[in-house]
């Protein structure tokens, strides 16, 4: 026994109804929703993961947050709005959302924030509420109603957040664009458009500024706070500046255009150059920034293509454009229309220059859009094939998930069957019948049977026969010759399903009759039955030995029956729920169950009681087929939302499929003779084609060959023309620049002696300024030295009345915190006593009270006692006197009108004493809130004789602070100014070395020059002499080939001519001929006046060290300074406004001052219940706690600095001043 597992592997299909359907997680990522789950495709890998919806939930919008991390879901359960969010990454739920207090029952919109900490959600009728969500606490942090100023229809259907700022929002609707703002927990509505008259559908923003909205009459308007810049209609391409005026914003004549039957600009996208709209049916436009960049203009029309596998190819392109989105690099459009497709358009694709116009392309392949009624699983092939209400006809193939073959009838399928060898397929249509060939890349008809309106079709295992209803018939027909070959009559209402044996020995059907028949196809006799004629049955299965079925219907039970009788009843559960299909396994261990509600649910298997199952929720409305491939690996659903789903199922102890690998799925197609030929025809022309154009390129190739020779030819010509003349030229620039080195060199002499005057005048200069400058640091350095030495002796002096300070304080205050204690003792006793005197007073009252009840008691029962005994009186005397004379009767009725008498006054009696219960009660209840105000007026007097006490002690503490303060400010006042002075001075005294520090440096940047141009002489004489050493090597060399020819004077005069000429010139001075005495002089003072320079080099940085040292201490000292000044002068504004504040708390002048405590406790009891005197009061018990909290901080003071001990010195800056006590 054992539970059956299914997990999802493919979803095939989409939910496009829902706003904003479809996002990018990355460039390769797709989330869309399909069924009753969120699909994330892998576009590359072609695979799909699954976020499951909550039971019994309709999805309504969804959005992915801006860092693509996580997407919210607003989902309908029970009539109530729900958000989920869950994580992309990990597909696991992350937050629920719940909105506990409103009338809504679904959420219309949704958006994250740019920073995807925040969530918007906008409520449905009749609320209309917009919320702002902290989604990571759950909490909400704001929310508003969003309604229009003048309809009472308003409807709002789309909101978003400014794509730079979290805090604006912007929701848009019927008569409805208005701007919100998140400040201090309250959303605020900071801006609406004034022409309400616009029913807005869609919007995006194109920046922190602008936003573009669409309407429901093809028009788009661009938005700046709320004001409308420019207006544009799509269909007529008439775009015009609006006037800022209400005249021209309503013109009636403009906006009257030839519109496409819908006219609604259902979604606008943002990219970075522009925007995409859709609008109308199948259309989408693009729009582009103008060169002004302000406003924008169309660029192109994108529009859905018409289908050529359709019977009416351009049935497609009336799709309307739902939902888009846009791929992070901005190079693939996705977008998803009412038809539940899913189209692409890649933008490099496109031909720019050549038209106006773009088509997209199906992203993977196209999906049915109607209800699926039929689905068939093939033997031999990995292929499925599914017939819908959208009248088309597809083949898929179960492995990868893609579409093989498609095709679109006329008429709407109602059945299908797939031959077990895949290459044939049988649809039902209204009129006829038709067994059509699976092509290699078409669907075609071969054979029509005229059964009208044939709802179910099945193949037998082997293939050599089908089955198909006709009317309340199932005729068998063979499929090799075609013929019927019985027909199987026994139903009486419409068959619902058929289904083979394994054998192919029987057929097992089931009807709205109630019956389930099993029938013998080779006899064609009914061999077993089941009629429950209440019951409506819709699906059969049976077990791999045809001895057990399984049937479900309308009465919601799971039966099994064997030999015509139910072995088991199973019931469904749930009150809504019903069993709509039913499919066995193969291998006989697995049951599942498709119900109404779009669950899969495997039951433990063989079916036991209590049910055992497991639901599995994939579709969104009620299974119409399931089918279990022939080797148990998958199980396939469809539903009416039109999608299928594809189940990778195995038993609970993970027994799977095990498909024998050495026979594979099975290769072969059919192809017409046709096609073949065509085909090969055109491969034949397509190889002679290649040959030419082979031919014609190598021709091409040797021509281009050709020319390219005679380019390369004139170009080396022209190269080396150009080659000559550039050696030419480079000749004569030789010999202009042997001339220029001439002139340099003389030049280079002058410069050198004005160099050497100079360096001699600046040495003898620095020698001066250097020694006064060292004069004027030791006078410096004199005077820091007295400054550090008062600064030193001032804080001993300080940090010593400090101390003494801190100890008077600390005495004077425990002295007065020990008064304050025994008072409070004191106080303690008398509320003792005076709590005991009120508890006698009470006990006293109430003795009292208790007596005089007591006694009005009694004598009110002795009063009720007089009245009976004289009512039973006069009885006694009535029935006496009725006894002796019955003639008296006149008198008899008198005795009775005095007994009604006398029972009435016993009732007024009784009136009167409840009446004297109520005022005993009321009596008793005015005690006692005479009690309680006595009790409260008590402790007021002692609240108020407490108050006294301590605003007396209080006045004396103020006295003596006002006194101490007014001691503290004046020498303070002094300090301050003599710092002031002493501030003054160093600023001076930092400008003045600033200056000279300026100065230095400039003398320094001038000797860095003037040493830079030395470097250069020696460098340029250091290359002379080298020339000149390889002249005089050159000589020699010459006149020791001119020795050879010493035995022919002719032949020697005319070398050592040659010789002459070549290295004397006309132009040689007797300059060169300089004496090397002078030379060593000039050696030894260049050598000199190296040294001199690194020595100054070396005091000048010294120099420049000390002064950045003496600058930064000084600094230092004044910026300590500055701060002791302004905190001094921060602590006397604040204490004399603490003396003021005091002296009008206490209402005493310096003038006229209360003399005693008794004048201010008279005052008290004079304006008792003044509102102004409590609120002094109120006042002064502040004051009184913040003084005992600086109590307590100079304790605290007084224990750091005995654990401290004392303050070591400060040579480099002085410590801040001791702060006053406040």
């Amino acid at each position: 026994m054992s539970i059956g597992i299914a997990q999802v592997k493919q979803v095939i299909g989409l939910r496009g109804q829902i706003s904003n359907c479809i996002f990018y997680q990355d460039e390769q990522t797709i989330v869309y929703p399909a069924g009753s789950n969120i699909i994330v495709y892998n576009i590359d890998q072609k695979t799909q993961k699954f976020i499951p919806n909550a039971d019994n939930s309709v999805l309504t919008t969804m959005c992915v947050s801006q860092n693509k991390r996580y997407i919210a879901v607003a989902e309908k359960i029970a009539n109530k709005p729900l958000i989920t969010i869950y994580d992309l990454h990990t597909l696991r739920k992350r937050k629920t959302l719940t909105i506990n207090e409103t009338n809504s029952t679904e959420i219309v919109s949704i958006a994250f924030s740019p920073d995807s900490k925040h969530l918007i959600t906008q409520t449905g009728s009749p609320d209309w509420t917009l919320y702002y969500w902290s989604w990571e606490k759950s909490k909400i942090m704001a929310f508003a109603k969003v309604t229009a100023n003048s309809q009472t229809n308003a409807t709002v259907t789309q909101i978003s957040f400014n794509p730079q700022d979290n805090s604006q929002i912007c929701a848009v609707g019927n008569s409805i664009l208005k701007m919100y703002r998140y400040a201090d927990g309250i959303l605020k509505n900071i801006a609406s458009l004034k022409q309400e008259s616009h029913n807005f559908v869609s919007h995006t923003w194109l920046n922190e500024e602008k936003l573009i909205a669409g309407n429901d009459r093809a028009e788009l308007f661009l938005v700046q706070n709320c004001e409308i810049l420019m207006e544009y209609k799509l269909y007529d391409i008439k775009e015009r500046e609006i006037v800022a005026s209400p005249g021209n914003t309503s013109n009636e004549e403009t906006k009257q255009a030839v519109l496409p039957d819908n006219h609604s600009v259902n979604s606008i996208i943002h990219y970075s150059k522009g925007f995409i709209a859709s609008c109308g049916r199948g259309r989408a436009f693009l729009y582009e920034k103008n060169d002004d960049k302000e406003f924008y203009k169309k660029i192109r029309e994108l529009k859905i293509p018409s289908d050529q596998a359709s019977n009416d190819p351009t049935r497609t392109e009336e799709q309307i454009i739902l939902s888009m989105c846009i791929s992070p690099s901005e190079e693939t459009l996705l977008v998803v229309t009412d038809w539940q497709q899913i189209y692409q358009l890649i933008f490099s694709n496109i031909d720019i220059g050549k038209s106006e116009h773009a088509e997209f392309k199906y992203m993977r392949h196209s999906n049915h859009h109607g209800s699926v009624t039929g689905v068939d699983v093939c033997i031999r092939k990995p292929i499925i094939a599914t017939c819908s209400s959208d009248k088309s006809v597809r083949i898929w193939n179960f492995e990868s998930g893609d579409l093989e073959i498609y095709r679109e009838f006329s008429e709407e399928a109602y059945s299908i069957a797939l031959h077990p060898s895949g290459l044939y397929v049988l649809v039902g249509f209204s009129d006829k019948l038709r067994l059509m060939n699976i092509l290699i890349d078409d669907i075609k008809q071969f054979k029509e049977f005229t059964i009208r309106g044939c709802r179910e079709c099945a193949f037998s295992n082997g293939g050599h026969l089908f089955a198909a209803v006709h009317g309340n018939v199932i005729q068998i027909y063979s499929t090799t010759t075609f013929e019927n070959i019985s027909n199987l009559k026994g139903h009486n209402g419409k068959v619902k399903q058929i289904l083979w044996s394994y054998d192919d020995t029987k057929l097992i059907s089931c009807g709205m009759d109630g019956a389930v028949y099993e029938w013998d196809t080779i006899t064609g006799k009914r061999t077993g039955e089941y009629v429950l004629k209440n019951c409506s049955y819709t699906s059969v299965g049976i077990s791999q030995d045809a001895k057990n079925i399984y049937a479900v219907g309308s009465d919601r039970k799971l039966k099994e029956i064997s030999d015509s009788q139910i072995l088991r009843e199973i019931d469904v559960e749930e009150d809504d729920v019903i069993p709509m299909t039913v499919a066995l396994s193969r291998s006989g261990r697995m049951l599942f169950v498709g119900t109404n509600k779009g669950a899969l649910r495997s039951y433990k298997f063989p079916l036991t009681k209590p049910t055992e199952f497991q639901e599995h929720i994939g579709h969104t409305r009620s299974i119409t087929r399931m089918k279990v491939s022939w080797n148990d690996e998958y199980a396939i659903s469809s539903s009416e939302d039109g999608t299928i789903i594809l189940w990778k199922i195995q038993d609970k102890e993970g027994r799977g499929a095990k498909r024998d690998k050495d026979i594979g799925w099975a290769e072969e197609i059919l192809i017409t003779k046709t096609d073949l030929e065509e085909k090969n025809q055109l491969m034949n022309d397509l190889r002679n084609r290649v040959n030419e154009l082979k031919t014609e390129n190598e021709y091409q190739m040797r021509l281009k060959e050709m020319s390219n020779a005679d380019k390369i030819k004139e170009l080396t010509e022209k190269f080396i023309q150009e080659m000559e003349s550039l050696k030419t030229k480079n000749q004569v620039l030789k010999a202009e620049k042997e001339r220029s080195d001439t002139k340099h060199e003389q030049e280079m002499a002058n410069i050198y002696e004005k160099h050497n005057k100079e360096l001699q005048d600046l040495e003898s200069t620095n020698n001066q300024k250097l020694m006064m400058e060292y004069d004027k640091f030791q006078d410096l350095q004199t005077k820091t030295q007295k400054i550090q030495e008062d600064y030193e002796r001032q804080l001993t002096e300080m940090e010593q009345s400090k101390e003494k300070a801190i100890n008077e304080m600390q005495e004077h205050y425990e002295n007065v915190i020990h008064k304050l204690n025994i008072q409070i003792e004191k106080f303690k006793e008398e509320i003792n006593q005076q709590s005991k005197e009120y508890e006698e007073t009470k006990r006293q009252i109430e003795e009292d009270c208790d007596t005089e009840i007591i006694d009005m008691k009694t004598k009110y029962e002795k009063r009720l006692k007089e009245q009976v005994e004289i009512n039973e009186k006069n009885l006694s005397e009535a029935k006496n006197y009725k006894n002796k004379n019955s003639k008296l009767v006149l008198d008899v009725e008198e005795y009775k009108k005095k007994i009604e008498g006398l029972n009435e006054s016993l009732q007024k009696a009784n009136n009167m004493i409840n009446s004297l219960k109520k005022d005993i009660e009321s009596s008793k209840k005015e005690i006692q809130e005479r009690d309680d105000t006595i009790q409260d007026k008590e402790k007021r007097i002692y609240d108020l004789k407490k108050k006294n006490q301590e605003l007396e002690k209080f006045k004396f503490v103020l006295d003596y602070k006002i006194k101490e303060q007014k001691k503290m400010v004046e020498p303070r006042e002094m300090e301050i100014k003599d710092l002031k002075e002493e501030k003054t001075k160093m600023e001076s005294e930092l400008e003045r070395f600033n200056k000279q520090n300026n100065q230095l440096d400039l003398i320094n940047k001038e000797k860095d020059a003037k040493l830079g141009a030395l470097q250069k002489e020696l460098k340029d004489e250091r290359n002379k002499k080298r020339k000149a050493e390889l002249e005089l090597k050159q000589i020699k060399t010459d006149i020791h080939n001119c020795v050879g020819y010493i035995q022919d004077p002719k032949l020697l005069k005319e070398t050592i001519k040659n010789i002459f000429e070549k290295h004397v010139h006309d132009d040689v001075t007797e300059a060169a001929n300089i004496d090397q005495d002078i030379q060593k002089e000039y050696a030894r003072q260049r050598d000199h006046l190296e040294k001199t320079v690194n020595s100054l080099k070396h005091k000048l940085l010294k120099d420049s060290e000390i002064h950045k040292t003496d600058n930064i201490r000084i600094m230092q000292e004044n910026v300590t300074l500055i701060k002791e000044v302004n905190d001094l002068r921060r602590e006397l504004k604040i204490s004399r406004s603490r003396n003021q504040d005091l002296e009008t708390a206490l209402g005493i002048s310096r003038k006229n001052a209360a003399s005693t405590t008794d004048a201010i406790v008279q005052a008290l009891h004079v304006h008792q219940g003044n509102h102004l005197i409590e609120e002094k009061q109120k006042e002064l018990e502040r004051i009184i706690e913040h003084q005992k909290q600086e109590i307590k901080r100079l304790r605290g003071t007084i224990e750091d600095l005995e654990n401290r001990g004392s303050r070591p010195t400060s040579t480099s800056q002085l410590p801040p001043m001791p702060m006053p006590v406040k």
